[in-house]
C-alpha cells in the first residue's frame, strides 16, 4: 500500500509516517521502481502501535524500546511494566506541576479587577516573579491590587465631577 493508504489505515499522517521512518521507529519502506514508498500490513500494525503509544504521551525513545519488546516474543513483561510505570510516575509529576501552575494563575487572576484600569496584578506578578509563584508573592500582589483599587476609583470619581 502507498503512503496515503498507509496513513489512512494507521491514523498517522503521511508526514509523521516519513518522520517515524527517519528516526527508526519504522523500518525503511520498500520502494516501487518509480521510487514510491510501499508499506506492508506489519508496517501498518507498527504505525498503529506508535500512534497509540503517542496518545499515551510516551516519548519516542520509550516507544522505540516498546516496539523492540513488542516484537520480541521472548521478552520479559517486567521490562514493559517498568517502562509503563516510569512513564505513569512522570505523568503524575507533571499533573502536580500543572495543577500548581493553574492554581497560581487562578490566584493572581482573582486579584485582577479585569476592568479598564491599566493596573494589572497578573502582569506585575509575571514581571516580578522569580520563577516560582509563591503564596507570599501572590498575596502581596492581591494586597497591592486592593490598595490601588480605591485610589483609582477616587481618581475616576474626581474626573467625573470636573
Amino acid at each position: 500500500m502507498n503512503i496515503g493508504q498507509a496513513a489512512k489505515a494507521s491514523g498517522v499522517s503521511a508526514k509523521m509516517l516519513r518522520y517515524y521512518e527517519s528516526v527508526g521507529l519504522l523500518p525503511a519502506a520498500g520502494r516501487t521502481e518509480a521510487g514510491y514508498r510501499v508499506y506492508s500490513e506489519q508496517d501498518i500494525g507498527t504505525l498503529r502501535f506508535v500512534r497509540r503509544a503517542r496518545d499515551l504521551g510516551l516519548p519516542l525513545d520509550r516507544i522505540k524500546q516498546l516496539i523492540g519488546l513488542w516484537q520480541d516474543e521472548d521478552r520479559a513483561s517486567a521490562d514493559v511494566k517498568r517502562i509503563a510505570t516510569e512513564h505513569a510516575a512522570e505523568l503524575r509529576a507533571k499533573i502536580v506541576e500543572l495543577t500548581r501552575m493553574c492554581e497560581a494563575l487562578e490566584e493572581i487572576a482573582a486579584a485582577c479587577h479585569g476592568d479598564h484600569r491599566p493596573e494589572c496584578p497578573i502582569l506585575d506578578e509575571i514581571a516580578e516573579g522569580g520563577g516560582n509563584l509563591a503564596a507570599s508573592n501572590l498575596s502581596r500582589t492581591g494586597q497591592r491590587a486592593r490598595r490601588e483599587a480605591p485610589s483609582a476609583a477616587a481618581h475616576r470619581a474626581n474626573q467625573g465631577t470636573m
